[in-house]
């Protein structure tokens, strides 16, 4: 994939949103794509992870937690898979299983550490995206316990706009 498409690509992911262009073609650089082939794990829950993937192309799933009887969720091109382990340690929340030919791109915690020290503007960046991120979750937290507060009260339910998506990627994508 030619450094431009990769680009465009991490363009589409909303914590990259607002890079310079400088610091995305930097990024590109540091970005390994990744085939996988249908069946192979893209993540596996529990499992320590490097990095964070960006689904390019073709079609994923992620399975559901053992002992639950939801039916797998299809992942579609353009989830960010795994975030967190983007920029610290973390084990991935979900596994994510390619069923068919799948290409990532797969942004390194190790790569996004080096180019964060030497561009402190990058790591300003995340660190405002994370603290809006932390912001709307402890806003829809307090939500929930008022209409919680609400019923045990016995008063009137109050009226809750559905829960937005609450993911610091570009859509819904896997923990």
């Amino acid at each position: 994939m030619a450094s431009i498409k990769i680009v465009e690509s991490l363009q589409q992911v909303a914590i990259f949103r607002g890079l310079e262009p400088s610091q995305l073609d930097e990024l590109a650089r540091h970005t390994e794509r990744i085939k996988f082939a249908p069946g192979d794990f893209i993540t596996r829950a529990g499992e320590a992870g490097s990095g964070a993937y960006l689904l390019v192309s073709g079609a994923a799933e992620c399975l559901p937690e053992p002992g639950l009887v939801d039916a797998p969720e299809v992942v579609h091109p353009g989830s960010f898979i795994g975030q967190l382990a983007m920029l610290i340690e973390h084990a991935y929340g979900s596994s994510i299983v390619a069923r068919e030919r799948a290409c990532c791109l797969k942004i390194t915690r190790a790569g996004i550490h080096a180019q964060m020290a030497s561009d402190p503007a990058l790591a300003q960046h995340f660190e405002r995206h994370v603290t809006q991120h932390l912001r709307a979750v402890a806003r829809q937290l307090r939500e929930i316990d008022s209409l919680l507060q609400a019923r045990r009260n016995g008063t009137a339910a109050l009226a809750i706009a559905p829960p937005a998506q609450v993911t610091l990627g570009a859509s819904a994508s896997p923990r």
